[in-house]
């Protein structure tokens, strides 16, 4: 298994993070609980046990509990920091899914897979620990978030230093999330992507939200050299000249893949086998069916 993270650093921006307690730059996790509700609250059922797995601050928790369809919730963190005397925390590694196979109804993970090494292996695991028929929701950073910071700072490096190195983390695909669900064993697989623009007053505005966020570089391949003042003062104004409104403030693209997926069960909806159809196409459409000449026939 390749080792794109650094587990360390991305516990230690998270433990930096929490103690900076900052609340406004928990905007996009506040977003991302209240979409996720909205998905459980329009399913008809009752989920009585449901995890909600690294959401660092049960924003996500919270929300699934004003649906009314949600009983149970238990919340998974490293560290029983990010909990309360009222919101007790289960501690587990990023990685891990602390449930017993076949014991959850509802498992919801809202945006921490981005920072997974083996994320096809905690899929597999969501897939494990869900009851027959039970739901697996997730929304993961996807590509196009912070194309703009990527940029910026490439340019500003390059033009400084002659070279440059990963200073954003990479994001997946949407295609390839939707995959890694179907290999895990998932049902019904849908994946979507929500864009949200956030505009700050300079890179700096930016750069301290994401410090708040704990999205701060936790590459493993990162260069470790502390970079001077004046490469962020060219990227700042890189990012203006490139992605400014006319007030002057700047966009920064933050898009979420949200993605669901039911662990197997028979009363499921199956797709119908090659050559059942009752009726054929070309008939239903009333256009006429032409038998198309294999390759080599004259």
């Amino acid at each position: 298994m390749e080792i794109i993270f650094d587990q360390s650093l991305v516990e230690a921006h998270r433990r930096r993070a929490l103690r900076q307690g900052d609340e406004k730059a928990g905007f996009l996790l506040d977003i991302v609980a209240q979409e996720l509700a909205e998905r459980v609250s329009v399913v008809e059922r009752q989920f009585e046990t449901a995890m909600e797995l690294h959401g660092y601050t049960g924003a996500a928790a919270r929300s699934l509990a004003t649906t009314g369809n949600v009983g149970a919730i238990e919340r998974v963190e490293t560290d029983s920091a990010f909990g309360s005397a009222r919101e007790p925390v289960t501690e587990a590694p990023l990685e891990r899914i602390p449930a017993e196979p076949a014991s959850l109804n509802l498992l919801v993970s809202p945006l921490s897979l981005h920072l997974t090494n083996d994320t096809p292996g905690v899929f597999i695991q969501a897939r494990r620990v869900l009851k027959p028929d039970g739901l697996f929701l997730a929304a993961i950073p996807g590509s196009g978030t912070l194309q703009e910071l990527r940029e910026a700072l490439l340019a500003a490096e390059a033009e400084l230093t002659g070279g440059a190195s990963p200073r954003v983390i990479p994001f997946a695909d949407v295609r390839d999330m939707g995959a890694l669900l179907q290999r895990a064993g998932f049902a019904l697989p849908v994946a979507d992507t929500e864009t949200y623009t956030v505009r700050y007053d300079s890179l700096f505005g930016l750069i301290r939200d994401l410090r708040a966020m704990g999205m701060t570089n936790p590459l493993a391949s990162r260069n470790r050299k502390p970079m001077p003042r004046r490469f962020f003062l060219r990227a700042a104004e890189i990012y203006a000249q490139r992605f400014s409104d006319p007030d002057g403030r700047i966009r920064a693209t933050f898009s979420i893949i949200y993605l669901s997926g039911w662990a197997p069960h028979e009363s499921q909806q199956k797709p119908l086998k090659p050559g059942s159809a009752k009726q054929r196409l070309s008939d239903a459409l009333g256009a006429s069916e032409h038998k198309l000449k294999d390759e080599g026939e004259p």
